[in-house]
Parts: C-alpha cells; structure tokens; sequence
C-alpha cells in the first residue's frame, strides 16, 4: 500500500503527520497570529489547517513546503471567518473590535497591524519563517513577482511608520 492510499487510521501515516505537527504548530500559530492579529482566530486557524493536513497527508507530505501549505490554507480559513464574523456583527448592528492582540514588541506591532493582510502575510512569512521568495510564492499560491512588490511596498510602509527612514 503506498502513502497515497494510506488512511488516517495507518500507524506510519499518523506518526509521520504527528511529527510534522510538534514541529510545526507552535510556529504556524505565532505565524498566523502575527498575520491576522488576533491569537485566539490564529489558533483556530491553526488547527484547521493541520486538520486538513491530515486528512491529505498522503498528498501533503510530499509538498515542497507543507508548512506553507498548512498555513495557506489557516490564513484563507481565518479570513473567511472574519468576513463571516463580521457579516454577522453588520448585521446585528453592533459595532466591535475583533478580539486579541499579540505581545509583539510596542511599536512595530501598530506598523505591522496598518498593512492590508496580504502584505502581512508576506512579511510574516519572510522574517518568522525565513522562508524565500518562491516559498512564499508557493505557501500563498501567487507569483514570486508578487511577493517582491508586497514585500518591498510592505517594508518601506513599515519603515514610514515606525521611523527609520
């Protein structure tokens, strides 16, 4: 039986998702949470996506980056959930902040918190993963000539805010 056919309940295929897991989970939720700024969502969004993982993880351990893929795919869930979220609030007619900060140092985390989500994500991805340009490419599914112009406009933004130019 090959690893593509494996199912969930195969003692190789749990125990090679188990490790990836210990390994990964702990940054793919700081990840996340510094991304979308808010650590409960980030955790939650962690968990689907490493829930997901599982149940492909005969396709998904042979990624290049399955630590990209997982946090694609939290990143995509928790902003579908915010949307939701806030749909809901709209239409309640209440007018609330989303929930969490994070502990990240105090004036570089207001900078970072002013960039749209997409130039987040690819900031995150650079300095917290250390990850390079294609594999931010390949983790949020868009063109490395993406990532070079969010990153590049995300720093001098950055930048602008906290004073350093």
């Amino acid at each position: 039986m090959g690893a593509e056919s494996s199912a969930p309940h195969d003692a190789s295929y749990v125990s090679g998702f188990d490790g990836f897991f210990h390994e990964n989970h702990a940054p793919i939720v700081r990840a996340l949470a510094l991304t979308i700024n808010d650590d409960q969502l980030a955790r939650d969004a962690a968990a689907e996506g490493f829930a997901r993982a599982l149940a492909r993880w005969g396709k998904v351990e042979r990624y290049d980056n399955p630590t990209g893929w997982v946090y694609r795919v939290g990143l995509n869930w928790a902003r579908s959930r915010r949307r939701k979220w806030r749909r809901e609030v709209s239409a309640d007619g209440f007018d609330v902040a989303a929930p969490g900060r994070n502990d990240i140092d105090s004036r570089l985390a207001p900078a970072l918190h002013k960039l749209t989500p997409e130039h987040r994500a690819v900031v995150v991805a650079r300095y917290y993963f250390d990850w390079s340009e294609r594999q931010i490419a390949e983790a949020l599914d868009i063109r490395p000539g993406t990532v070079k112009s969010r990153l590049s406009r995300a720093l001098t933004q950055l930048a602008d805010d906290i004073g350093t130019r």
